[in-house]
């Protein structure tokens, strides 16, 4: 998963602010000159849409101090975080719907170059995407597993609050004594949402409770090891260029905010959840809400930005998994394994030749194999891509407070400003989950030329290439179509010399097309838990606590996991379509830089994009 934004998902989902609302003010009526023959050819960029953009921008920010600190500034908010309330929710809201209506009103469409007209066109559907799910926002869960608020306030701190002088430093305690007003809004909107029916099934709550209980345990709240978090305070401000006086004060300020604030406040998250969890019960799909059947379908827009019903998502993925299991057929074969294609998914499974030790030697091993992976990709770049991002990639473990809730591997973004590299976080809380066959498609997935690549690139963009709205957020569909698409990009690129190694790629393409079908199997077809887990069981060679693991996020994350295949067909689809058209014109770099230079955007403005790239290079 790529990550951009941990609590401050994007103002358009409805973010939350501690700022008043802000105002842009209104701009004089524009005057829209008579076409003629002899007219001046249209700007590429009309300064003015250009200077609105900026002003749009601005104002989001104001409305979240996180979303500020993702992007490296730093200013009177770098000390708080966003207000989890529906006020917050509606202040977002309008913001989106008044500059929308601005827009129409001062930028005629038709007056704009093809370069303006696409953004004026991404701004509408940003609007129209988040008005689909607007009804539904209060059945998400405030508290689970995969993006709760009880591990993103300190996941948050540890990975994005830099600390570069005092001040930095003085804010991470405000924000640390802050975190208690934020998990008791969180706590609200939990309870509220629980008396409205709105529960997670019985199972999320250990998940909640034990990362809860890891942030409150260990120095300094007794004489354990230094938990993660007051560990990476401590560190960051052993670096400052500053006196042992006020390295003193600081430390102590940040011992009595976590003991004073944010320990009685996890407590309180405690006892919240176990209270819920005495009500909840074991029903997993979005059908269990009144209004669940037009929240998939609405979800599944959302996600993978088309028309697909939830009975034709079922069926792709069913067309998809016989697909692949027909090429981990020939590549069985071609290994010599004798027996059924079950037969050889328990075997991958259940070798332990594919699995390192479950030691701290052995996580080593799984960061070093990745490291050499990176390094082959590298070196492979400058033949499939044109432009390269500057920043740096860190691969690194996710934290032990949360990585037994955590998914499996993650990336987060680096800011504009370089501060922050991007980073690739792989889980390995139990290397049982984490065969050694995949190393290198999960790398390409979150790494590069996946995630790293795209998340990185959009960063780096100059002044004016795109407008910030554009660069700063996402459509899962294109952003987790190209990881998907990334992985097998690699194979091309050297990678997978390995024939298990090329197994691994299969199974986690295999993953993504089970996604599809389990997905819209508990949601619905009103699988149950088990039997979603049974599916992926006999039809993949998952390891045991992997398929649980991803059954429980497709269950709290309607619909988001089928757009990993989605994207990856459609941008095959684009390659191929490109490649016919184009004969000896094509050329990889060109077509890459297409897809990942202007943006995420839905798949239908992806493929008109292309398709005017390809026009253009055959003219």
């Amino acid at each position: 998963m790529r990550r951009s934004l941990l609590l401050a998902s994007l103002l358009l989902a409805g973010c939350a602010t501690t700022s008043p609302d802000p105002l842009i003010a209104p701009p004089p009526e524009p005057t829209v000159a008579a076409a003629s023959a002899d007219a001046a050819p249209v700007p590429a960029h009309n300064p003015e849409l250009a200077a609105f953009f900026d002003e749009y921008d601005k104002a989001s920010l104001a409305l979240s101090p996180l979303s500020k600190a993702y992007r490296g500034i730093k200013d009177a908010d770098y000390g708080k975080w966003d207000e989890v309330s529906d006020a917050a929710e509606e202040r977002a809201r309008e913001l989106n719907q008044r500059i929308v209506e601005e827009m129409r009103r001062r930028f005629p469409r038709a007056s704009l170059s093809p370069q303006d007209q696409l953004s004026f066109d991404l701004l509408e559907y940003r609007r129209a995407r988040a008005e689909s799910i607007w009804p539904y926002r209060k059945n998400g869960l405030v508290f689970d597993q995969m993006n709760g608020a009880q591990s993103d306030g300190p996941a948050f701190l540890i990975n994005i609050h830099k600390v570069d002088n005092v001040a930095d430093a003085e804010a991470y305690v405000s924000r640390i004594t802050a975190i208690a007003t934020f998990l008791d809004q969180s706590i609200a909107e939990s309870q509220r949402r629980a008396a409205n029916g709105v529960l997670a099934p019985k199972w999320v709550y250990p998940y909640v409770i034990a990362d809860s209980r890891n942030l409150i345990r260990g120095a300094p709240f007794d004489s354990g090891k230094d938990n993660d978090l007051w560990a990476d305070f401590k560190t960051k401000v052993g670096k400052l260029q500053t006196d042992e006086a006020t390295k003193t004060r600081l430390i102590e300020a940040g011992r009595t905010a976590m003991v004073r604030d944010m320990k009685p406040a996890y407590q309180r998250v405690i006892t919240a959840m176990q209270a819920q969890q005495a009500k909840a019960k074991s029903d997993d799909g979005i059908w269990r809400f009144a209004n669940g059947a037009a929240e998939y379908q609405a979800r599944l827009k959302y996600y993978t930005t088309t028309d697909l019903t939830p009975d034709q998502v079922h069926e792709l993925g069913l067309a998809q998994v016989a697909r692949i299991h027909a090429e981990m057929t020939a590549l069985k074969d071609k290994v010599g394994f004798k027996g059924s294609l079950q037969d050889f998914f328990k075997f991958m499974r259940e070798d332990k030749r594919f699995y390192y030790p479950n030691t701290a030697a052995g996580k080593q091993m799984y960061l070093d194999e990745s490291l050499k992976a990176q390094a082959a990709v590298q070196a492979a770049l400058p033949r499939f891509f044109g432009r390269l991002p500057k920043a740096p990639l860190l691969v690194k473990p996710v934290e032990a407070f949360r990585e037994k809730s955590a998914g499996k591997a993650f990336y987060q973004d680096p800011p504009p400003d370089g501060s922050r590299p991007g980073t690739y976080y792989v889980n390995l809380y139990d290397m049982n989950n984490m065969p050694s066959t995949e190393v290198e498609a999960l790398f390409c997935h979150e790494g590069i030329p996946g995630h790293h690549l795209q998340g990185a690139l959009l960063s780096e963009l100059g002044k004016g290439e795109v407008p910030p709205f554009r660069q700063f957020s996402g459509y899962t569909a294109t952003d987790e179509g190209w990881g998907l698409y990334a992985e097998k990009l690699c194979k091309e690129m050297g990678l997978y010399q390995d024939p298990y190694r090329d197994f691994g790629r299969l199974q986690l393409e295999l993953h993504r097309a089970i996604r599809l079908v389990v997905d819209s199997g508990i949601h619905h077809k009103r699988w149950t838990r088990e039997q979603a887990i049974k599916y992926v069981e006999d039809n993949s060679a998952d390891a045991k606590g992997g398929i649980v693991k991803a059954i429980e996020r497709y269950v709290v994350y309607p619909g988001q996991a089928t757009a990993y295949m989605v994207g990856k067909l459609k941008i095959e689809e684009l390659r191929a379509k490109a490649k016919t058209e184009l004969g000896t014109k094509y050329d990889d770099r060109q077509f890459h830089d297409t897809i990942l230079l202007a943006g995420s955007m839905p798949l239908s403005m992806l493929e008109a994009r292309v398709d005017e790239w390809i026009a253009r290079t055959r003219a």
